[in-house]
């Protein structure tokens, strides 16, 4: 949000606020003004959105220090928010298997997840396919990740196929 301040701003009536938080009503630009230089405050612009624009006498520099403020908590708290609270976007971890997987393979991948799952973080498992032939393997290989993993971790989507093999998201338990 783009803060204006004193002869920033352009409106030839504001709509404005006291010291105090008290309605002062509409009144000049100049007038409103003045009344910040009497007060030693600055006059800031709180929205562009009414006409007149609601105004408010601040001290100086609390103005700018509480954009910048906002602003930051803003990109914090950017769009796509998804873990408690914490600002951070969930960071997924994605495995990939092939249909025909040796044991050896299988059992270190599944170390993996199951050292994610425990550790909090969720685990999307893909099990790659490279025909139609072997979808039912891929979907056989996703069944015996997710049985082996129930302890660590709990199914958030169901078991998603296509034709180019089969996948299922997990959380920590």
């Amino acid at each position: 949000m783009a803060v204006l301040l004193n002869e920033q701003i352009r409106a030839s009536e504001v709509v404005l606020t006291g010291l105090r938080g008290e309605q002062l009503g509409v009144v000049s630009r100049t007038e409103a003004l003045a009344m910040a230089k009497a007060a030693g405050a600055d006059l800031v612009c709180t929205s562009l959105m009414s006409s007149p624009p609601p105004c408010s006498l601040m001290a100086k520099g609390k103005a700018k220090a509480a954009a910048q403020k906002e602003t930051a908590t803003g990109r914090k708290s950017g769009a796509g928010q998804q873990s408690g609270g914490n600002g951070k976007k969930e960071k997924v971890k994605e495995l990939r298997f092939t249909a025909h997987i040796e044991e050896h393979d299988y059992d270190t991948k599944l170390r993996q997840a199951d050292k994610h799952l425990r550790s909090g973080k969720p685990v999307q498992l893909v099990v790659k396919a490279s025909g139609a032939k072997e979808a039912a393997a891929a979907k056989a290989v996703i069944e015996r990740l997710v049985a082996d993993l129930k302890e660590a971790g709990g199914k958030d989507t169901g078991i998603q196929s296509g034709g180019k093999g089969s996948q299922v998201k997990l959380n920590p338990r």
